[in-house]
């Protein structure tokens, strides 16, 4: 098993920056990769962005340019840097790790709005 928590997440006006980040425990020797998705109310969960174990990463084209994923495996950690945001980025950010399996976080909600 995987455990995945958020944080990071909150309200902010369009323009600015947030830092998510994904702390994982549990059997994490097994994650091959993990990543970002969201879901904002009404809409079908988009994929942000992903990282795999040897740091190749793939945005949608929605981020591409203005957020950045990365992982501090010392700290077991997973970010999601977010530059420039919109309001339409405003959605429930999903923190997720492929073990075998998709396991998921609790979700962290980012509002963008003056």
């Amino acid at each position: 098993q995987v455990q995945l928590v958020e944080s990071g997440g909150g309200l902010v006006q369009p323009g600015g920056s947030l830092r998510l980040s994904c702390v994982a425990s549990g059997r994490i020797f097994g994650i091959t990769g993990m990543g970002w998705y969201r879901q904002a109310p009404e809409k079908q969960r988009e994929l942000v962005a992903t990282i795999s174990n040897g740091g190749g990463t793939y945005y949608g084209d929605s981020v591409k340019g203005r957020f950045t994923i990365s992982r501090d495996r010392a700290k077991n950690t997973l970010y999601l840097q977010m530059n420039s945001l919109k309001p339409e980025d405003t959605a429930v950010y999903y923190c997720y790790a492929y073990a075998l399996r998709t396991y998921w976080g609790q979700g962290t909600q980012v509002t963008v709005s003056s």
